[in-house]
């Protein structure tokens, strides 16, 4: 009984797809992280530009 347990793999395929969803979900969310900080100096920089369209750095 033992050896028919130790030799099931069918719970590996299942388990090894959640682990590889994890990284790449965690990847997703720290990339996502560090766009939103750029984007949102963007939008910033494009506000003041509208506000203030004869600033130094308006291009």
């Amino acid at each position: 009984m033992f050896k028919a347990l130790w030799n099931d793999e069918s719970g590996a395929s299942a388990a090894e797809y959640a682990l590889i969803l994890a990284i790449v979900g965690t990847g997703i969310a720290l990339a996502a992280i560090a766009l939103g900080g750029a984007i949102s100096n963007s939008m910033n920089d494009a506000k003041n530009c509208i506000a203030a369209p004869g600033a130094v750095t308006c291009a």
